[in-house]
């Protein structure tokens, strides 16, 4: 719980510091005066004036007490009286083109953040389970083209355009993207004892894949990376341990179904109930050098409304892994790519849920990002830098629709004004943020129901 605060504070202090900095940094270069750069709202915990200031500035700084955003307040006459020898200095006297770069340079700050953090993940490293595939789920995309189950996936890629996957993780990414964007996915199988590469379609296009979920990638048929269908720790009291079962079993078949993997045995167990009844099956494992059979006999759990089997044990061996890492120059090319496409692909999901194609189930607020930056956080640095960076990407796109509270309704105002010459009136202005603000309000709430529902449903 503790690691979950701080993790949550310190991704939202660097993010919202990041993005204020970029407002700050431009105002300045522009001559605008900045009176305050505060990180938080409410009673300041902390406040210095640095006394090596840019000319013309004296500005405060400052941290709050409730972390949830911040401000940079600028000279400007519409919000008091500026005294008529700075007058320059204000905000609402610079050009249009001053005024729009200031706007905007707080969301591309956040936007190149998350390249500097996914180069910087590029160059570190990160530990990926390799791209040899599971058994897919019967009845999938993935079984429908072929797939059985222990292929590795060499290359990947849209419209003939393969290029080499370098980790299971990489390959789902691919799989989103195509399900989100309705394009069928070409793998390249790697092929075995001396057999050539063989070329498989995913029929992506084919799935309404209305969320980015688990459920998505059901329908897909790729759960999960090949693994040894091992148990591991037993629970006490449970099903696993009444049969018999120990850490270090292999299974190798249950009934007359042989078992090549840990998520082929976990989607067996899970199946192993009728009419919300549990099924004794007979599992033959390997213990020891030595072949058993054991009767074994699930509880019944409910599950997203269905009732499954669970046998009380963790099931499957840890993955084979590889380490992801990139040179310096091909690092901070994948860095703005995975930037652009993590860009590209939320404006299409608000754009699917705008028009009701995708659920607002996919909105998040505070409660699940609190709970991914501590799980993240406990993963390790690279782990958490990638949190970081698609949280990053997430303010600067969100921050950059046209609603009237953020700063792309600001730059809308500013296209007005350019178009039409002339600014848009007070009593436009207040309508609007009148029902900005509203809106806001409505997202929120509906952010943080996904959030309750998700974490406590």
């Amino acid at each position: 719980m503790l690691l979950t605060v701080i993790a949550f504070v310190v991704a939202l202090g660097v993010l919202i510091a990041v993005h204020e900095y970029g407002h700050y940094r431009v105002a300045v270069a522009c001559g605008v005066k900045v009176e305050r750069f505060s990180v938080g709202f409410g009673k300041a915990l902390l406040r210095w004036e640095p006394k090596r200031q840019h000319p013309g500035q004296k500005t405060e700084f400052v941290i709050g007490a409730f972390p949830f955003g911040g401000y940079v307040k600028m000279l400007d006459e519409r919000e008091g009286p500026v005294a008529p020898e700075e007058r320059h200095r204000a905000f609402n006297t610079q050009p249009l083109r001053s005024r729009a770069a200031i706007v905007a340079a707080g969301p591309i700050a956040n936007l190149l953040l998350a390249v500097v953090l996914y180069t910087a993940v590029n160059w570190i490293g990160v530990q990926e389970p390799v791209a040899t595939l599971a058994r897919p789920v019967a009845g999938s995309i993935a079984e429908s083209a072929g797939l059985k189950g222990g292929e590795h996936i060499t290359r990947a890629g849209f419209d003939g355009d393969l290029t080499p996957v370098q980790s299971f993780e990489d390959l789902r990414w691919r799989m989103t993207r195509g399900a989100l964007d309705g394009r069928d996915l070409t793998i390249e199988v790697a092929g075995e004892g001396g057999r050539p590469e063989r070329e498989l379609v995913l029929p992506l296009s084919r799935m309404e894949a209305r969320d980015a979920d688990p459920q998505m990638f059901r329908k897909i048929g790729v759960l999960a990376p090949l693994t040894r269908p091992e148990i591991g720790e037993v629970m006490k009291g449970s099903a696993a341990e009444s049969a018999g079962l120990l850490k270090g079993d292999v299974v190798r078949a249950i009934g007359a179904t042989a078992i090549i993997d840990g998520q082929q045995l976990r989607e067996a167990i899970r199946a192993s109930v009728d009419n919300g009844q549990p099924r004794t099956q007979a599992w033959q494992i390997e213990r020891g050098g030595r072949s058993l059979t054991i009767d074994v006999k699930p509880e019944v759990r409910e599950e997203g409304g269905a009732k499954v089997g669970r046998v009380g044990a963790y099931v499957g061996a840890p993955a084979e892994m590889v380490t992801v890492r990139q040179g310096v120059i091909d690092g901070i090319w994948r860095g703005v790519v995975r930037t652009w496409e993590v860009s590209a692909l939320t404006v299409r999901m608000m754009g699917k849920m705008v028009i009701g194609e995708a659920s607002i189930k996919n909105l998040s607020g505070p409660l699940t990002i609190a709970d991914y930056a501590g799980k993240s956080a406990s993963l390790g640095l690279t782990q958490y830098l990638v949190f970081l960076a698609l949280i990053s990407v997430s303010l600067g796109v969100l921050n950059l629709m046209p609603l009237p509270v953020l700063d792309g309704g600001h730059l809308m105002y500013y296209l007005w004004e350019g178009l039409t010459g002339k600014s848009v009136s007070d009593a436009w202005m207040e309508r609007l943020q009148r029902g900005g603000v509203a809106l806001l309000l409505v997202m929120m709430s509906v952010a943080l129901f996904n959030d309750v529902t998700r974490l406590f449903g």
